[in-house]
């Protein structure tokens, strides 16, 4: 009993590292307890005296259990697309909304969303060495690969992850400012606040799966276009700005998962349309990356 109470100590020291590795492969938090506990487990029936990098063992092991978590939920997303079916079963039943939303923020919502669209190795691969600091050597035996297939793993999903602007550097810092002031204002629902960055003639467009049953898909006019803001703008609590096909763009993605994004229109200094798309295919096809800085 006193060499299982030893053995529960050393792992308690590694407990926090070891959900933070897991909640950043697998993107939710009830999934990473699960892979922690199994990673316990998996320690309580091993020779301890027989490791000697607990911390190395932990994070080898840990990373294995969401690996084949994340294959099985890629397999099980290739079997539902196209028969309708949400996967947010995902997103478990015992969801903590407080916990979720501080692990999401300390992630950043966009770079999760992000990382869910990566294969299981490419994200295991990117998680360890460009979050965690893991060298590809110790990577490799993970995903079953050289240790050159292993850097291109987490290249590939590196390019993925942060994309490519399609719109100079200036012009993207305006951008991202007008974006970041109205998601604010949405979030507030703050009407005058939400006029200010609308043009006179903004427009609103909307996939009909983005809304509510007799809303019309398309508005027109900055009062109207804000109202309609102030009063359903809500979700914006589960929105980040984003690279949408090369510009600044939003995200909708509660715990992370993404639901819809915002395709950005900007003349001048006001928001000239928005487009949002929540249809699925139409998701997938969209070219989504993270916002540097």
């Amino acid at each position: 009993m006193e060499e299982r109470e030893r053995v529960a100590e050393r792992f308690e020291t590694h407990r926090s590292r070891l959900h933070a590795v897991a909640y950043r492969m697998l993107g939710s938090s009830g999934e990473a307890e699960d892979a922690v506990q199994e990673t316990w487990l998996r320690l309580a029936r091993a020779e301890v005296g027989q490791i000697d990098n607990l911390g190395g063992w932990l994070t080898t092991v840990l990373s294995r259990i969401c690996l084949d978590a994340l294959r099985v939920r890629a397999s099980r997303r290739e079997e539902l697309v196209g028969d309708g079916s949400s996967d947010d079963a995902d997103l478990g039943q015992d969801v903590d909304p407080e916990r979720e939303a501080v692990l999401v923020d300390s992630v950043g919502r966009a770079l999760l969303v992000m990382m869910d669209r990566l294969g299981p190795d490419e994200r295991v691969a990117f998680v360890l060495h460009d979050l965690f600091a893991v060298p590809f050597d110790e990577i490799a035996p993970i995903v079953r690969r050289t240790t050159p297939t292993t850097k291109k793993l987490a290249s590939r999903a590196r390019q993925r992850v942060q994309g490519a602007s399609s719109v100079p550097a200036p012009e993207l810092a305006r951008h991202r400012h007008l974006v970041e002031a109205f998601l604010a204002a949405s979030r507030a629902g703050d009407l005058e606040a939400i006029l200010t960055v609308l043009a006179p003639d903004v427009v609103r467009r909307a996939d009909p799966a983005a809304l509510p049953s007799g809303r019309a898909r398309e508005v027109r006019g900055a009062r109207t276009v804000a109202e309609e803001i102030a009063v359903f703008g809500a979700n914006a609590r589960f929105a980040a700005p984003a690279l949408v096909g090369g510009d600044v763009g939003i995200v909708v993605a509660p715990y992370g998962r993404l639901r819809a994004a915002l395709v950005v229109t900007v003349d001048g200094d006001r928001i000239a349309a928005y487009e949002l798309v929540a249809d699925p295919e139409r998701l997938r096809a969209l070219e989504l990356a993270v916002l540097d800085g």
